[in-house]
């Protein structure tokens, strides 16, 4: 139909972080410690974020396994 425009899909924290794979923790850390990602939207307390933001939250978490992982070589 044009010009109808197509309803943005919005993620929670707790649906982002089973996407990625990975613990909500890491999801919340990433989300409170790096203040460029924001959420797309809000419903009382309840935040919502776009796809734009996962591939954030992805990069930065890939970003810390590489420091870690690089870390423990310069240990080892």
């Amino acid at each position: 139909m044009p010009g109808v425009k197509a309803i943005p899909r919005l993620t929670t924290p707790g649906i982002m972080a089973q996407e990625l794979g990975v613990p909500i923790h890491r999801v919340l850390h990433v989300l409170a410690s790096r203040p460029h990602i924001r959420p797309t939207a809000r419903a009382g307390t309840l935040r919502l974020y776009s796809k734009e933001s996962v591939a954030q939250v992805r990069h930065e978490l890939s970003a810390m396994d590489a420091r870690r992982c690089r870390q423990e070589a310069n240990h080892a």
